[in-house]
């Protein structure tokens, strides 16, 4: 059984399975509704009921409040219809926005390299070529979890914007079933299954603007592909890197982003290390950054942003603190944007409240 949908104000009527939550049907046509946790916590896929009945589904009652389902609004990550409906959505035209409608794909694990002591690179051949945008992610599923993990894509689509093969950096998480499984039981040759493209997290290139990337732990994903399509593409913005871990032994990709920095004069490569114990951060003759991410970029920067376009990934509170010191030195939400995909852990703090907008 299937049931229409129609999505305002685009006008677009696409058909949801039985069961099929309203975002994941819309994301399967290419169309893009705002979300970030994808567990019913955060709030960020609200929309609007005009017609029809929907299941609520495990909507939290915090992010979607009773007197906000008597007003007809439910979560898009959720919801599942009842009958044919009429929704409206808060869809924002985005003129660099590719439209690739999500899709299932096999995968086969042809390499595991150990990164760091707890980074990975999972290397999967897909069974068909991907269409993305650098700076996307997947949901790879988790055999034996019944769940899937959402993971930035770490290289960039050839010239054709498509890639046979992806990689997968994934962090150890201490007590998180996925990432043990990944780390302790995937083996090379190993098949699985995951769906993608997926998120909003890719390079202007319509703003021919500086650009200013700020990562930290295994956010460094997604400004690897994105950069790595930028030099590709050629052109002359400045690139700016500014990369932080705990310490060097962590800090994964080094040489390759300072070889980067020695071929190509307008990219920049700032690495900080955090840690404050000689040999917790793994080098006695550290000459580079020290500090957390934000204050290696204010330093790097004088503390003035103005005329850039900033794209932070990593953990929440370092994204945070990112975004109060780019708005400190005179870059605004505009210009300012962040990987939007969240684990259900992180999506209370999904919202940050220096914006309007998640």
């Amino acid at each position: 059984m299937s049931y229409q949908l129609t999505l305002e104000p685009l006008g677009a009527t696409i058909e949801v399975e039985d069961g099929q939550t309203l975002l994941d049907a819309a994301l399967r046509q290419g169309i893009y509704i705002p979300h970030a946790c994808g567990h019913g916590l955060c709030g960020t896929c609200k929309v609007q009921v005009c017609e029809g009945e929907v299941d609520h589904g495990a909507a939290n009652p915090f992010a979607l409040m009773d007197m906000e389902r008597d007003d007809g609004k439910t979560l898009a990550c959720c919801a599942t219809l009842q009958s044919d409906a009429v929704i409206e959505a808060d869809i924002e035209d985005e003129p660099d926005a590719q439209v690739i409608p999500v899709r299932d794909f096999g995968a086969t694990v042809a390499r595991i390299e150990r990164l760091t002591p707890t980074i990975k690179a999972l290397h999967l051949r897909l069974d068909t070529p991907m269409r993305y945008q650098a700076g996307q992610y997947v949901q790879l599923q988790i055999p034996g979890l019944g769940q899937s993990r959402a993971f930035s894509i770490a290289n960039a689509p050839g010239a054709d914007g498509c890639a046979q093969e992806i990689e997968l950096n994934v962090r150890l998480v201490p007590g998180g079933a996925g990432t043990t499984w990944l780390h302790e039981s995937l083996r090379e040759g190993d098949a699985l299954r995951l769906a993608g493209p997926y998120g909003r997290f890719f390079v202007r290139h319509s703003a021919r603007q500086p650009l200013v990337f700020m990562a930290g732990g295994s956010g460094l994903s997604s400004p690897r592909a994105m950069i790595q399509e930028l030099l590709a593409r050629g052109g002359s913005e400045p690139i700016t890197l500014i990369y932080g871990q705990r310490s060097r032994a962590e800090l994964y990709y080094d040489e390759e982003f300072r070889a980067l920095a020695r071929r190509h004069p307008h990219f920049t490569y700032v690495p900080a290390l955090s840690g404050t114990d000689a040999d917790d951060a793994g080098d006695e003759g550290w000459s580079g950054a020290r500090g957390f991410v934000h204050e290696a970029a204010r330093q790097h920067f004088d503390g003035n942003f103005a005329g850039s376009k900033a794209y932070l990934c990593g953990p929440p509170p370092m994204v945070e603190a990112c975004i109060a010191t780019l708005m400190q030195g005179r870059l605004f939400e505009r210009d300012i944007y962040t990987e939007k995909f969240l684990s259900a852990a992180d999506a209370q703090g999904a919202r940050s409240p220096l914006f309007k907008r998640v």
